[in-house]
């Protein structure tokens, strides 16, 4: 997760070599997708790398490009006794001939899929699968589903704990989206003030038709996300009409709410009307993936359910 979300347009990728039950060298992607994290650990590694075992989360690349050597060469030639991978790359310039290639070269390859894994890449495998980001949809309520007063008074409705979590989220985002509405009302800076981290503010992005500065990017409908060249994670931050849009069309892959121990009665909801035609079609659609408290709130993260058809993820 380290190289999330410099590592663009590559996938944040991480690589570790082991020999003797020792780490020997370990590394992820860099900023701008090179060196690769494969070769940034070799490297570490040096000569000790020959009769080691190469751990990555995803299949090495089998393709030269006019950036460098591919690094099933630099693990061949490195002396790699044996690779295990946890996810094989979409890339059809790689798409399991990088496992094959290692393998004609005498180097014993095994594959074992991890769940947090394939997690850690769930916007590359995205934007490969479906031609578009991974979008996580960010709520910030009362209990009692409320993101503002009726007055539209919204800060803060969560802690000071909820706050900094945000922004670390935004920290490992490509982009940061939204509406019109909230654009015009409330003026967001949409970065990331997190000390350290503040050169990983993501490019902003508004739903709206209206007029925004010119370093902040305009879409006009959620489907137009696919033409967010190098977005390979969304993160999506209201209000209600926006998050409604993005559920509408199906293209929310994560919500993460965070939830105030307060009652408002009344006031702005967090998501407007998504057209469910029964009570029936709101079952069996989102998953629990984590939940925790920061301060006084929870935290709560749900993946969206999808039929194994290969489509999103």
């Amino acid at each position: 997760m380290r190289g999330r979300p410099l590592s663009r347009p590559n996938p944040s990728v991480g690589a570790v070599i082991v020999k003797h039950g020792k780490v020997i060298g370990r590394s992820w992607t860099q900023p701008g997708g090179r060196p690769h994290a494969e070769k940034m650990a070799l490297d570490q590694a040096g000569a000790c790398a020959k009769g080691a075992t190469l751990y990555a989360s995803l299949e090495p690349c089998a393709h030269v490009s006019e950036r460098g050597p591919s690094c099933s060469d630099a693990i061949i030639e490195a002396g790699i006794a044996k690779l295990v991978y946890a996810v094989t790359d979409p890339d059809p310039r790689t798409a399991g001939s990088g496992a094959e290639k290692l393998r004609a070269a005498g180097i014993k390859v095994s594959q074992m899929e991890n769940a947090a894994a394939t997690a850690s890449l769930s916007g590359y495998l995205t934007r490969q699968s479906g031609a578009r980001p991974f979008v996580t949809l960010k709520l910030a309520m009362s209990l009692d589903g409320f993101i503002a007063l009726p007055s539209g008074e919204s800060q803060w409705i969560t802690g000071e704990a909820s706050r900094a979590h945000v922004h670390s989220r935004r920290a490992q985002s490509d982009a940061i989206l939204v509406g019109g509405g909230t654009w015009r009302g409330d003026l967001p800076r949409l970065d990331v003030r997190l000390e350290g981290l503040e050169n990983r503010s993501p490019q902003r992005i508004v739903l709206t038709r209206g007029v925004v500065p010119d370093d902040v990017k305009i879409i006009n409908r959620p489907e137009q996300i696919g033409s967010l060249e190098d977005v390979q994670y969304l993160y999506v931050e209201g209000g209600a009409e926006t998050a409604a849009s993005f559920l509408k069309a199906d293209l929310v892959d994560r919500m993460e709410l965070y939830r105030a121990p307060i009652i408002l009665g009344s006031g702005r909801s967090a998501i407007s009307d998504i057209g469910l035609g029964t009570l029936a079609d709101a079952h069996g659609r989102w998953m629990l993936a984590d939940q925790r408290m920061l301060g006084s709130d929870t935290y709560e993260a749900y993946d969206r359910v999808r039929p194994s058809t290969g489509e999103g993820n």
